[in-house]
């Protein structure tokens, strides 16, 4: 069976090109959903497949590679070569991200179906969404750095024609654009981290690099500028400070698309990589000091924005890019099955909660405003109860998937050799704060008095298709968190071969008693029910107060409200500079002046020897006559004075 892992990654590309070559052909929509969700199924499939049949082998055998074909065989120097092949590695982590990214996959693809009906661009939808999920899957089960770079690269391509989906809308072009440009800055340090893991390792498989790495010391140089250059890569497709301020424009694109970004694929690229990277990374703990620190800063740093924006995508958006800091937070504490744990969890409530907005929108015929919602728990009961679910589940409270792995990396942040308490505030200000605007969503949003005009708006529930997917991830979001139950975790036992390498180099370990373990749930638990609290009450009963704190505090207000100016000290600092270099120096100097100078100038002077030369041309007989004798004699005189 573990032969048949490449059609894992075939299926959605069949599916893509049955799509691009045919939908524009088809007219039913429902083939086209068929086509494109029935290809992620059949990964689905196969995928959980394979996770059975290795659940019955021994930790030890949980690891095959399957080779297709030579990709890349080159001679890089008289004494090494480069040799790449196009090959799947199936082990307990690969797979658990296969099963992830398959099955979210799966369900918001059913959920397009709902959302996207009537839509002009249907079947080249499902064409881009089919290719988004096998450039992941590419990602995911590579077996060298450079197949993964291709799956990785493959995402970006997709976000940008997924973002950009309803190009005749200015700004989902522009937003478009964003994400690409800035994507390509951590792509750059990634490209760099795999020439310098060439030219150290000699090679880019990675269990040839990782076999050469486990040699080397804790502290190496060159580990150091190797992990720090892939982690800008991370950076930039996780969203992380200060290369995350494309995360929330890519909310332009249709609801499905931001769900499949935020939940499944392209943003947790970046976390997979550093810890499929494990062994690298344990070997330079500044850079795990510098992961950790960004991850931390970076969750709280998006949850203060998310607590007074009013648009419904960009208020998830911004928890997104908040819960990826607390991945990139256990990355960096050496917890890297929590990091895994909490991507998966996050997966569930995320997509729910993404999808949940979607199904709002639908009702409210394209009303994002949570400001001119209001009451909808009457009109969309099913939307309501699920939304519900997931923002307890992304606030944390027990027995919901986001407690356990929040906590889980809470733990780890305080308790580990490479945490500290400082990290552990952080994570706690972090979830009050993430408790607070979730619920300050859905009270705004679902509970209290309808702010929205009855004669214009009329609020439905969605349809099955869309409903169905939603009750799903619900139940997912609920009880996907007892996978990671303290101190029998089957999540971290499952990816125990793939860390235990790193976490041997690190020889990291616990140095405070479970009572405190205990405790600290306790009082995060705590913070959380606190903070939904005080949501609730504010919004439901003094709703004024945040108008108040706006009047009190103008200056505070505006800045988070304007996302701190990031965006406009980018345009002021980088972007007008280069524009305005571009303009002035690449454009009018060289462009225009020099070789377009160049260019006229030359056509200007053969142009003016032209005009020189045609006065010969008379038409007299005569005249040619006096030239051929002057031409003749001349020559004459040329040679008698040699």
């Amino acid at each position: 069976m573990f032969s048949f892992a490449p059609l894992i990654v075939a299926f959605p590309l069949a599916g893509f090109l049955i799509l691009g070559l045919f939908g524009p052909r088809m007219k039913s929509e429902k083939l086209i959903g068929i086509i494109g969700s029935g290809t992620v199924g059949l990964s689905f499939l196969f995928t959980l497949t394979l996770f059975i049949q290795m659940l019955a082998l021994e930790p030890s055998q949980r690891k095959l590679t399957v080779e297709l074909f030579t990709w890349v065989s080159a001679f890089t120097g008289s004494t090494s070569s480069l040799t790449v092949n196009v090959a799947y590695q199936i082990d307990p982590l690969s797979i658990l991200m296969a099963l992830i990214v398959t099955g979210v996959g799966l369900l918001i693809h059913i959920y397009s179906i709902g959302y996207m009906h009537g839509d002009g661009g249907f079947w080249r939808f499902f064409t881009y969404m089919n290719l988004f999920i096998f450039a992941m899957l590419n990602l995911i089960l590579a077996d060298n750095f450079l197949l993964m770079f291709l799956g990785w690269e493959g995402v970006g391509l997709c976000s940008y024609l997924l973002i950009g989906f309803w190009y005749e809308k200015k700004e989902t072009g522009v937003a478009a654009k964003k994400a690409f440009i800035v994507n390509r800055i951590g792509d750059f340090g990634f490209i760099l981290g795999m020439l310098l893991i060439f030219s150290t390792f000699g090679s880019l498989n990675f269990n040839s690099v990782f076999n050469s790495a486990s040699l080397l010391s804790v502290g190496n140089t060159t580990a150091l500028w190797i992990t720090l250059l892939l982690f800008i890569g991370a950076m930039g497709k996780s969203a992380q400070i200060p290369l995350y301020v494309w995360l929330p424009d890519a909310m332009a694109g249709p609801t499905p698309v931001s769900a499949l970004i935020h939940a499944a694929t392209m943003v947790t690229a970046g976390v997979y990589m550093v810890a499929r990277c494990s062994i690298l990374f344990a070997l330079a703990p500044v850079t795990m000091e510098f992961i950790a620190i960004i991850g931390a800063v970076t969750a709280v740093f998006a949850a203060t924005i998310a607590l007074v924006q009013n648009d419904i995508k960009k208020i998830l958006a911004y928890s997104t890019i908040s819960q990826l800091g607390y991945m990139l937070l256990a990355m960096g504490v050496a917890a890297f099955s929590a990091g895994i744990f909490h991507l998966m969890t996050h997966a569930f409530f995320k997509a729910l909660l993404f999808l949940g907005a979607g199904a709002v929108i639908h009702g409210m015929h394209d009303e994002q405003d949570i400001q001119k919602m209001g009451g909808l728990k009457e009109y969309l009961p099913v939307t309501y109860k699920t939304f519900f679910a997931g923002a307890l589940a992304i606030a944390g409270i027990p027995p919901f998937a986001g407690f356990f792995s929040k906590d889980e990396i809470l733990w780890k942040a305080f308790s580990s050799d490479q945490g500290s308490w400082i990290l552990w505030l952080l994570g706690i200000l972090g979830a009050a704060m993430t408790a607070f605007y979730m619920f300050r969503l859905v009270t705004l949003t679902f509970n209290g008095k309808a702010r929205f005009d009855h004669h214009r708006v009329h609020p439905h529930e969605a349809p099955g298709t869309m409903t169905i997917p939603l009750i799903l991830l619900a139940v997912l979001s609920m009880i996907g968190g007892f996978a990671g139950w303290p101190h029998a975790s089957m999540i971290e036992e499952w990816l125990e071969p793939v860390f235990s390498p790193a976490k041997y180099k690190l020889l990291s370990g616990e140095h405070t008693a479970r009572f405190t373990e205990y405790l600290l749930m306790f009082v995060s638990v705590a913070v959380a029910v606190s903070a939904i609290y005080a949501a609730r009450w504010i919004y439901l009963q003094r709703a004024e107060l945040e108008a108040a704190f706006a009047r009190r505090f103008p200056r505070i207000y505006r800045l988070l409200l304007h996302k701190y100016y990031v965006d406009e000290l980018y345009d002021a600092v980088i972007i007008d500079p280069m524009v305005k270099a571009s303009t002035e120096i690449l454009w009018k100097a060289m462009d225009v002046a020099m070789i377009d100078g160049l260019v006229n100038g030359s056509a200007k002077l053969i142009n003016g020897l032209g005009q020189m030369i045609r006065k010969i041309q008379t038409g007299v007989a005569q005249s040619y006559a006096v030239v051929f004798i002057g031409g003749i004699l001349f020559v004459i005189t040329w040679l008698l004075l040699r």
